[in-house]
């Protein structure tokens, strides 16, 4: 097993344990043993566990984002595309909220690297709401967050459609006020 298989291997598994069960609730044994990669490559590729955080992090933006993206992308109407795309998501079996803010709830300011990867996907959030808003409309991004943010934590505590699909229901009355309508 080479390093790039390692490193996959050991992401699929802390992606799919931290994020069911949390990050300080698995420790780099059980990583260890879930992969089936050796105690000693573990290290070599990932030398400590804020290390192997940071990644798992990193490669879940990446995919949450560009999905989200995708299906904004595609649609007439953008700012509709986030939320059915969000109850889409909370509907999904293994629905367990946002991985970031769980990171964020499980480790508040600790390691800064992990932070920065918070904080890095929440700004890319809330440009692509920017985005999907049309220019000039910053205050309406910065509200469509909220509804997006408040809407994942009611649905990690209440899996499935409604919370995104109400938070789109006031998203349209947000889009009317400002005069934008759902393009």
């Amino acid at each position: 097993m080479d390093d790039d298989e390692a490193r996959t291997r050991l992401l699929d598994a802390a992606e799919a344990l931290f994020y069911a069960e949390g990050i300080q609730a698995v420790g780099m044994d059980r990583i260890r043993t879930e992969s089936g990669v050796p105690l000693k490559r573990l290290y070599k590729v990932f030398p400590a566990k804020e290390a192997l955080v940071t990644a798992y992090l990193e490669r879940r933006d990446q995919r949450w984002t560009a999905g989200l993206r995708g299906a904004v992308a595609e649609a007439a109407d953008p700012v509709g595309a986030v939320f059915e795309w969000l109850a889409a998501w909370f509907s999904e079996p293994d629905f367990r909220g946002c991985a970031f803010l769980n990171a964020y709830g499980e480790l508040g300011t600790g390691p800064a690297a992990v932070l920065d990867v918070v904080r890095r996907h929440k700004a890319e959030l809330r440009e692509l709401l920017a985005e999907a808003a049309g220019p000039g409309r910053e205050e309406l991004a910065d509200q469509l967050l909220i509804l997006v943010e408040g809407a994942t934590v009611v649905a990690a505590l209440d899996p499935g459609p409604d919370p995104a699909l109400r938070a789109g229901e006031a998203a349209a009355v947000l889009l009317a006020r400002a005069g934008a309508g759902m393009r």
